[in-house]
């Protein structure tokens, strides 16, 4: 069975380590996400004891789990502990194909009424914590999720509405690939995903991404200094240009990268 499915406190004793104990890689204090994302976030990835919401939309069109996917996949891939909860339709083998770690991914499908409970414990010793939000959630639970996770230097991810969240964010804009001319198949979305918050966040941000992602995007800035002006007469600062595949040569392996040309 892919991933670990539990209910309940009980059933996390021994499942996992403590996030906040020392690991193999040092016990470092962020952990690493996806380059492209890394410009959203203030620490350039997750740090612990901070809530970082995945806001939702349109159930059809917003891209929310596969950005939820996205930000677990470099943490899993260090060693990290993950879980997700409340989220019956989240799919392992999708996992999987975004390189989490299934033998360290817990699953809690329906956590029933004591949701803010399993929470809880899975804070208590998991790396990073993925939550549906539910509809009637106060905010006085919400408060002691987060300062729990603050205090256990876990990562809570809420994936939903969440006031107070460190930094949220959000895919505002998407664009399917794959589709021909009367045939094809959708195979990956270029999506807009913006990120707000509060201290060093709280100026809005914005970077395209392909999702699925595995490194296919380069988010390059270009010095403020710096302005390039096109044909046309107006600033290229801030558009995308196709960049061509990647030869043999190239250690990194990307294909079909985007640079986003722009002032950091």
């Amino acid at each position: 069975m892919a991933g670990r499915m539990v209910v309940g406190s009980a059933a996390l004793a021994g499942l996992v380590r403590p996030a906040s104990a020392p690991d193999p890689a040092g016990g470092h204090r962020v952990l690493p996400v996806a380059p492209e994302l890394t410009g959203l976030l203030p620490n350039r990835g997750l740090r612990r004891g901070s809530t970082v919401a995945v806001a939702t939309g349109q159930p059809r069109r917003s891209g929310g789990t596969s950005l939820v996917l996205a930000l677990l996949a470099e943490a899993s891939r260090a060693g990290s502990w993950c879980a997700v909860v409340g989220v019956p339709t989240f799919g392992a083998g999708a996992a999987a194909e975004y390189g989490i770690a299934l033998d360290r991914l817990a699953l809690v499908p329906n956590p029933g009424p004591e949701w803010a409970t399993v929470v809880a414990a899975l804070i208590d010793g998991v790396d990073v914590v993925v939550t549906a939000v539910p509809a009637a959630v106060s905010a006085s639970v919400a408060n002691r999720l987060a300062a729990r996770a603050r205090q256990r230097g876990s990562v809570l991810v809420p994936y939903g509405r969440w006031d107070g969240a460190d930094v949220t964010l959000q895919v505002v804009r998407g664009v399917w690939e794959g589709l021909g001319p009367g045939r094809g198949r959708l195979r990956r979305r270029e999506v807009t995903v913006s990120a707000r918050g509060r201290g060093a966040a709280a100026r809005p941000k914005e970077v395209k991404v392909w999702l699925p992602g595995d490194g296919l995007t380069r988010v390059i800035p270009r010095p403020a200094a710096t302005s390039v002006a096109s044909v046309t007469g107006r600033s290229a600062a801030g558009r995308l240009r196709p960049v061509p595949p990647a030869g043999p040569s190239d250690p990194v392996g990307r294909r079909g990268t985007l640079t986003l040309v722009g002032p950091a």
